[in-house]
């Protein structure tokens, strides 16, 4: 009698521990991120379906555009954006709050037309006066943008300035723009710019009155596939990732 217990029991241990040692099947994620986090979350996707064996579905888009596609519904998997964006969205609940990850930031950079004499913009009035001088300039719709806006106030020049400012839809490349010649001066993500073509790329806003933006990832709460999410953003965040996120110009956060 005992053995056969012990037999029954064998069996059941033997079944359970195949049972709970198969891996989890694969899973098809749907991620969508903003342009200033592509060449970063290319890279890290690619390493993370590689080594988990999941799919990976990458849609791109400016951070306005990718609000207002969460807030009207549109389902994803991982939403990347900024940090503020995401809190937005999870208090709207549309995200898991407890799920979003803080990986990375990024700083505003400066760029002309080829064929323009750069000015010197390593400091607050050099900026301030190849502001005044220029005779158009971009900014984007998106994080840069927002904290430009407040920045030209700061340099006491937004009136004398405003009627030159071009800011395209969200999601443009202000590169693009200074390339076609239809600005002169441009700024956006040091990730949008570094590495453009046919423009004179200056470098980052003075330290003195520079912006980070944030990017951040998260859950979205309508995701089927709930844990290979949490995995794919923790493997954005993880320690590893760190030399993708400076290649492309960002710095990766703890």
């Amino acid at each position: 009698m005992l053995d056969r217990v012990g037999r029954q029991c064998a069996v059941f241990l033997v079944t359970a521990l195949t049972i709970w040692s198969v891996p989890l099947s694969a899973a098809e994620l749907k991620v969508v991120a903003p342009n200033a986090v592509k060449d970063t979350v290319a890279e890290l996707s690619a390493r993370f379906e590689k080594e988990a064996k999941h799919t990976l579905v990458l849609s791109w888009a400016g951070s306005e555009a990718i609000s207002k596609r969460v807030s009207d519904g549109e389902l994803f998997d991982v939403v990347v954006s900024t940090s503020p964006s995401l809190d937005r969205l999870a208090k709207d609940g549309r995200l898991f709050t407890a799920s979003k990850r803080d990986f990375s930031r990024s700083a505003i950079a400066v760029a002309v037309k080829l064929g323009v004499a750069p000015p010197d913009v390593s400091t607050a009035e050099g900026l301030r006066q190849a502001l005044l001088k220029a005779e158009s300039i971009g900014i984007s719709s998106g994080a840069s943008g927002r904290y430009l806006e407040h920045l030209f106030q700061k340099l006491g020049v937004a009136d004398q300035i405003k009627h030159k400012i071009k800011q395209p839809p969200s999601g443009a490349q202000i590169g693009d723009l200074i390339a076609r010649g239809d600005i002169e001066l441009g700024f956006q993500q040091v990730t949008e710019l570094v590495h453009a073509k046919g423009i004179q790329y200056l470098g980052p806003l003075p330290a003195e009155v520079q912006g980070y933006t944030i990017w951040s990832a998260a859950v979205h709460t309508g995701s089927k596939e709930p844990e290979a999410a949490r995995a794919f953003i923790k493997a954005l965040s993880a320690p590893e990732a760190a030399i993708a996120i400076r290649s492309s110009g960002m710095e990766p956060l703890p």
